[in-house]
């Protein structure tokens, strides 16, 4: 099939753009911006347009004979831009996508949303009918996005949205970098008791669900948490670390309400002077804030079955990290 695949050049696009060359698709990439990994993705075999979610002529252009739709293009972790910036991307970057979707007769739109539309997860292991609680800018605006994506079910567009877990993997220098760079030096740092619920997700179990997606019918107007077979606190996700790393570690624990002042503090004198703050409160959050996930109604409805488990996983993205010189082998 033809597929456009916006945002391809992020680490989940590139991955999904991957598999779908693969798998012999043909894929147009729309991307913001020209870099090595637009180049890489041409070597591929897949046509990358530069431009915008929110030019409408760039997205029509790029949307002439496409079957599907895998949108994943947003603003994420910009802290050197005004709040607006999110809106104009997230929601209406993704009205602009559905419409020209839907003028050319899509087969169907996969939208990729968030688990962190329902923030703090007060009765863990939460599910796709949890409160809703955003705690951000990002995952405000990712959520707003998402009864947009719905409404074009009842048009006759086939929509489907997927909300991920914490996703990490080989390809991504950033996610899980900071984990695995602490670890490796044999002390890591946990502010609070360390017991705080975490669900990774890697990235190859997350690819198999966006293809799991494409399919007609299924999940057709619904949406998904898409994780691991297994969530875990803090203190085990960093024992299991080390010891993908071969590593011992020694975890230090420390009061948590000093952190999150910093991180409100740092962010308040940085944001004027559009430099990244060394803390702020969405990585203050990672201490504290339950991320659990029940992904039965993915397994039911899409068939979806993650293949990597999470000590297979940390061990394969610990290898990409020493390898492409990110890590040091101790």
């Amino acid at each position: 099939m033809n597929i456009l695949v916006t945002g391809g050049t992020g680490f989940t696009g590139k991955a999904l753009v991957k598999r779908l060359l693969d798998e012999g698709h043909e894929v147009v990439s729309l991307d913001y911006q020209e870099g090595l990994k637009t180049d890489e993705l041409r070597e591929w075999g897949a046509k990358v347009v530069i431009g915008s979610v929110t030019d409408r002529s760039v997205v029509a252009d790029c949307m002439q004979g496409i079957d599907i739709v895998q949108h994943l293009a947003a603003a994420f972790r910009e802290l050197d831009v005004p709040n607006e910036h999110y809106d104009e991307v997230n929601i209406h970057g993704t009205e602009i996508v559905l419409e020209e979707a839907f003028k050319v007769g899509v087969k169907k739109f996969v939208y990729c949303s968030t688990c962190g539309v329902h923030g703090n997860v007060e009765n863990p292991p939460g599910g796709e009918d949890s409160p809703i609680a955003p705690g951000d800018y990002y995952q405000r605006t990712k959520y707003e996005a998402e009864p947009k994506v719905k409404e074009y079910l009842s048009k006759g567009m086939e929509t489907i949205i997927i909300r991920p877990a914490a996703i990490y993997g080989p390809g991504d220098p950033e996610r899980f970098a900071m984990i695995f760079r602490r670890v490796n030096k044999g002390f890591f740092p946990m502010f609070g008791s360390g017991k705080t619920f975490y669900h990774p997700l890697y990235i190859d179990n997350l690819v198999d669900a966006f293809m799991l997606a494409m399919e007609p019918g299924k999940g057709a107007g619904e949406e998904y948490l898409i994780a691991d077979e297994e969530y875990v606190e803090l203190n085990d996700l960093v024992s299991r670390t080390a010891t993908a790393l071969g590593v011992d570690v020694k975890i230090s624990h420390y009061p948590l309400l000093p952190l999150i002042i910093a991180g409100h503090i740092c962010e308040k004198i940085c944001k004027p002077l559009k430099i990244t703050p060394p803390i702020f409160p969405r990585r203050v959050d990672w201490f504290r804030q339950n991320r659990a996930f029940d992904i039965s109604k993915a397994k039911r409805d899409l068939g979806y079955a993650p293949r990597v488990g999470l000590d297979e996983g940390l061990k394969r993205t610990g290898e990409w990290y020493i390898q492409e010189g990110y890590l040091h082998k101790r």
